[in-house]
């Protein structure tokens, strides 16, 4: 029976995971007034909601923290007075009732929730957030990255792009209906930059785009129908190649962009042409959660994998293929 705790950014979860079953998923977001996430209100924000949310994924859970076997919390990457204060309260927890704590990885968790959540093996992992943007595959007993943004991640583009234009945070949702709107009532196609070198991509320079042409009036709903396409058509393109390069057949998309239809679709058209599948994970666990921090930190325990409080840190730099996955045999 292990509690997951995440609190990389924005959010504050906690979750319950016994025997590959996820028993609970309670969250809080901390929602700036304007502008983007401050991580130092953000922490402050999770300090004050930590009890009530650990209490209630405990009730959820039908549990209680004294039959916990260990506190699972995300060591990185992630904003580092946020991952402060999940590890504070990880650690309160261990101490209290005597049990371990387990550092997990927050991409590997997207990934692992993924892979349960949507039954699927061995695929090429889509990882599209506010703060990563990734393209990873296991080979011999680690996730690696085939391709990843150089600059910002496309979340994070999203979010810029609306706080620019005057829209709500997070941007996603925002641009999602926006250029869905665009889409039917048949608006022409801005051109932006398309940036891709090998296998890794660059957004930077839509950014600085789609801010001059707001600045010149151009129209919202036309440049978040580009945004998307040009960005996605991005992401479709590195994915692709990763699959034939590793000659794996299906797709997964996994963190919180993940949620965006018209990318799924892009995705799937591909994967099909190719002979496989695409799956995505379902929207309760896209974006940041401790359910699937719970998850990889019971896998990870099964295997041997624990700390005691004196070498509990985090990081905000924590590669992805930094981590032996410890869990997976060698068929996969």
């Amino acid at each position: 029976m292990i509690l997951g705790i995440e609190s990389t950014a924005h959010t504050f979860g906690c979750g319950v995971c016994h025997e590959r079953t996820l028993l609970s998923n309670i969250m809080d977001t901390f929602k700036p007034p304007v502008g983007g996430i401050r991580p130092s209100d953000a922490a402050e924000h999770h300090a004050q909601v930590a009890a009530k949310v650990v209490t209630e994924a405990l009730e959820t859970a039908g549990t209680s923290a004294s039959e916990l076997d260990a506190v699972a919390y995300a060591r990185g990457p992630g904003l580092g007075p946020c991952l402060a204060a999940g590890l504070v309260t990880a650690r309160t927890l261990a101490i209290r009732h005597g049990i371990p704590l387990v550092p997990v990885n927050h991409c590997i968790a997207h990934i692992e929730v993924g892979r349960l959540a949507c039954d699927i093996d061995d695929p090429v992992t889509l990882y599209v957030s506010g703060g990563n943007t990734q393209v990873i595959a296991y080979e011999e007993h680690r996730y690696r990255v085939f391709g990843e943004t150089l600059d910002i991640p496309i979340g994070n583009l999203f979010d810029q792009f609306c706080r620019y234009g005057g829209l709500p945070h997070p941007g996603g949702p925002a641009v999602e209906r926006m250029a869905r709107e665009a889409a039917e009532a048949g608006a022409d196609l801005i051109e932006l930059p398309y940036v891709v070198k090998g296998m890794d991509l660059s957004y930077s320079g839509i950014l600085s785009d789609i801010k001059r042409r707001l600045a010149d009036g151009a129209d919202m709903k036309a440049l978040c129908m580009a945004v998307q396409e040009v960005s996605f058509a991005m992401l479709t393109e590195v994915t692709e190649r990763a699959m034939a390069h590793t000659q794996k057949q299906d797709a997964l998309l996994v963190g919180g962009v993940a949620a965006n239809k018209r990318l799924f679709e892009m995705v799937a058209t591909m994967a099909h042409e190719r002979g496989g599948d695409a799956y995505v994970v379902p929207r309760e666990y896209a974006g940041d959660n401790g359910t699937m921090i719970a998850l990889v930190g019971e896998q990870m325990y099964e295997t041997g994998i624990k700390e005691g409080i004196e070498e509990s840190f985090t990081t905000q730099r924590f590669r992805t293929d930094e981590v032996d996955v410890t869990w997976i045999g060698d068929s996969s």
